[in-house]
């Protein structure tokens, strides 16, 4: 089996890469299931509803990360979603959940878990280690396919839940940097690794935002709106991930990425 993850989606050109790539993807690379991080999917900050039904028909499930929130109102919609996990790790009084299972047309069920890093994070998360320790003993036996998307900074945090959870998860992809790792790995246990899967974004910017604008708050220390920018070269950063879904076990993880042109 083959499962593609697709690095954090950036405003409406991440978007429109996502409808027009993943269908090409699917055929070309004989991909089964698709997750992909939408949590900058709406205008560069957080998600709503609609942005992610504009993608619903090519991506399985989603997942967010620490801009969950950033959209106005997205507290009250985010419960009538059913294929998206937000942090696990979050207060347990806030909306939505932090994993699913989700059957896969082509065989076998894969149990989605989003966790958030504490290491350089703006908000305060409980221990993702502990968290993810516990949902994996509340999953049933028959579940074997596990993938955690794991939104941090610290490419420290990120290896060190990879050996933590070698033997136990399919996989451990973290995303947060917008910046693809060549890191890719499978660990003795069978667990594919690769610390951050990339960006879904404009090629020619910074993070996918405006490359005036960012270098204008770094030169001059002053607040500075960033923009994202929604056309032109677009590219669509991810990981591919080959395992068998009778035993849960990667056994190859690639990075990929394909560019398109937006107008």
């Amino acid at each position: 089996m083959k499962l593609l993850f697709i690095g954090d989606i950036v405003g409406k050109g991440g978007r429109e890469a996502v409808r027009t790539l993943v269908p090409e993807l699917r055929r070309e690379l004989g991909i089964s299931f698709v997750i992909a991080n939408a949590e900058n999917s709406a205008g560069g900050n957080g998600m709503t509803k609609r942005c992610l039904a504009e993608m619903s028909d090519v991506v399985d499930v989603f997942t967010g990360g620490d801009h969950i929130w950033d959209q106005k109102g997205f507290d009250a919609e985010i419960n009538s979603i059913p294929n998206l996990v937000r942090p696990a790790n979050l207060h347990k009084t806030q909306p939505g959940r932090g994993f699913g299972i989700f059957r896969n047309p082509a065989g076998g069920d894969i149990a989605v878990i989003n966790l958030q890093g504490k290491v350089f994070m703006r908000d305060s998360a409980y221990c993702p280690f502990e968290t993810v320790d516990n949902i994996l003993k509340s999953l049933p036996s028959t579940v074997k396919t596990i993938l955690v998307d794991f939104h941090a900074e610290a490419t420290s945090e990120k290896i060190a839940m990879s050996y933590f959870l070698d033997g136990r998860v399919t996989a451990v992809i973290g995303t947060h940097t917008h910046v693809q790792t060549n890191d890719a790995v499978v660990r003795p246990g069978g667990c594919a690794f690769m610390a951050d899967a990339g960006m879904t974004g404009a090629d020619t910017s910074v993070l996918g935002r405006e490359v005036e604008d960012v270098v204008r708050k770094f030169t001059s220390g002053m607040p500075s709106r960033l923009n994202v920018v929604e056309a032109g070269c677009i590219r669509l950063d991810a990981a591919l991930v080959t395992y068998d879904y009778i035993t849960g076990r990667a056994s190859e993880i690639v990075p990929v990425c394909r560019k398109i042109q937006i107008n």
